[in-house]
């Protein structure tokens, strides 16, 4: 039968891993599609998310191990031992709080900032998994559950668990929570209890439709109190949300709660060990120094990843106009630097997943064009004319992302402004006039060639002279996570595509919109 895995792979992605006949029947073979569909080379070692050990990853000795929405990890065995070790899927960082500032080449050059990804510059977490695994307990709760399992076997009794027993489930939970997320939707909390049931049969509940109602709401309460008690720590996270940080006027705790909305991983991340606001201040001085000078981007890189905490923490509590944060990070808004920026914030690849996720539904959304009746049909057979015309692939993106625009009932022109023989004056008052969009400047309509193509937010060019359009709406939807801003109302329902269905971010939680789309996609 089939099955399906999740791949974790070197670089901090993760990729689903298609196995239509099956596991193999050897390593080799398995080790053999895992490069084949993760488009890896060299040599690779696997390891699997072992359950008996708290979730720590093993090496992969037998395929049968390999568990249907299982997790495994590849090691690239031709990678330096410090890069491995400075893994994103690590829960616990082994090195000494100061190795970041320690580490060089032996010329006294900077180190490749690839190495650093550890908890001294971003937050250790990784996204929410697929299947949820409960972690082990104390070892007296853990003979508790054993026994009591036993019993449920036996003669089907389940178990009521005394007031201790009962806290050291939540309390294991809770702390398996939070490695992801200090926020937990309903469906992703139901999750978890499911999860619990499936592993101790003998814990479900009689007295709940489900067999986890209670445990589900036990877990509420449990991870609220904890919230409290990580304010009065002050975490970040949390203490953004606290009564002090509201405006004058303003006390509902209701009021401006900010936490992660579309499935940022790293929403609000404590600062690095040893690290205080002052010290990341001078850093960020330094900073503006070093854009200047050049040759100086691995400089650059590390001071940028080390301060990527307290860049989130004037994102979200301030909330700053672009104009002012630009002139305080000047170098994030390069392209490098929003893709690097935007994998910390979701530990997903900005430009290379986009492209290939839009290339991945091209074919199909072409097809959807050609068959929507009326006069949005209308609209999309030329978009699709269009398309079967281009014998270029940038142009067949351009295309295929304003087809997607009209598909969702909204107007391409409001993400996508073309000025063509215009003067300068013209072209600059237009563009102060917009608040969020792309512009795309030729000499005439008829040309192919275009001059310019480039980002504006609140009015300001925030990105110049991009190679293309896909490439600048990669870069703009990238743009709303690194700054924290909300979709256009005008663009909601395309981002929302762009956002679940290609760069699959929250993706189960969709509009009816968005649903009928991804329905129709994989008809």
């Amino acid at each position: 039968m089939p099955v399906i895995v999740k791949i974790l792979l070197t670089d901090g992605s993760c990729q689903r891993l298609s196995l239509a006949h099956g596991v193999p029947e050897s390593l080799e073979d398995l080790m053999a599609e895992v490069k084949k569909q993760c488009s890896l080379q060299g040599n690779i070692r696997l390891q699997f998310m072992d359950s008996l050990f708290g979730n720590e990853f093993m090496n992969l000795t037998s395929v049968s191990e390999v568990e249907d929405r299982g997790t495994l990890r590849v090691i690239d065995l031709s990678m330096p031992t410090m890069q491995q070790e400075s893994s994103p899927f690590q829960h616990l960082q082994e090195s000494s709080p100061s190795s970041a500032n320690d580490l060089s080449s032996p010329l006294g050059q900077p180190v490749d900032t690839d190495i650093l990804s550890s908890n001294e510059s971003t937050s250790s977490r990784s996204s929410w998994p697929d299947v949820f695994h409960v972690p082990k307990f104390s070892y007296d709760a853990e003979l508790k559950l054993q026994q009591a399992g036993l019993v449920y076997i036996q003669n089907g009794t389940v178990l009521i668990p005394d007031p201790k027993l009962k806290s050291a489930i939540l309390d294991g939970l809770v702390q398996e929570i939070v490695q992801y997320k200090v926020y937990v939707s309903d469906k992703e909390m139901e999750q978890v209890a499911q999860s619990l049931i499936k592993k101790h049969p003998c814990l479900t509940q009689k007295g709940s439709s489900t067999g986890y109602g209670g445990w589900k709401m036990s877990l509420k309460y449990k991870l609220s109190n904890y919230r409290t008690q990580l304010r009065k720590l002050g975490c970040p996270e949390v203490t953004v949300n606290s009564l002090k940080n509201k405006p004058a006027g303003k006390r509902s705790a209701a009021f401006g709660i900010k936490k992660a909305k579309r499935a940022e991983v790293n929403f609000c991340p404590t600062y690095p060990s040893a690290e205080t606001e002052e010290s990341l201040e001078s850093m960020r001085k330094a900073l503006l120094l070093d854009v200047g000078k050049r040759n100086n981007r691995e400089a650059v890189k590390l001071k940028m990843e080390k301060t990527f905490a307290y860049r989130r923490h004037e994102i979200v509590r301030d909330a700053p106009m672009v104009e002012d944060f630009r002139l305080r990070w000047p170098a994030l808004f390069e392209v490098s630097e929003i893709n690097a920026e935007f994998k910390r914030i979701t530990t997903v690849p900005l430009q290379s997943k986009f492209l290939s996720q839009l290339d991945l539904h091209s074919d199909n959304l072409i097809r959807l064009f050609q068959r929507r009746g009326g006069q949005l049909g209308e609209k999309l057979k030329r978009v699709a004319a269009q398309i079967a015309v281009c014998d270029d692939i940038d142009a067949g993106r351009e295309c295929i992302i304003k087809g997607v625009c009209v598909y969702m009932g909204e107007d391409p022109d409001n993400l996508l402004r073309e000025y063509v023989s215009l003067d300068d004056n013209t072209i600059n008052e237009a563009i102060a006039d917009t608040t969020v969009g792309i512009y795309i400047i030729k000499e005439c309509a008829s040309s192919g060639n275009i001059e310019d193509i480039g980002i504006v937010l609140e009015g300001i060019k925030v990105l110049k002279y991009l190679d293309n359009v896909a490439l600048a709406v990669a870069m703009l939807f990238g743009l709303m996570y690194v700054l924290n801003l909300n979709y256009p109302a005008d663009l909601r329902y395309t981002f929302e595509v762009i956002q679940k269905i290609w760069m699959e971010l929250d993706a189960s939680k969709l509009s009816n919109k968005a649903l009928a789309l991804k329905n129709r996609l994989s008809e």
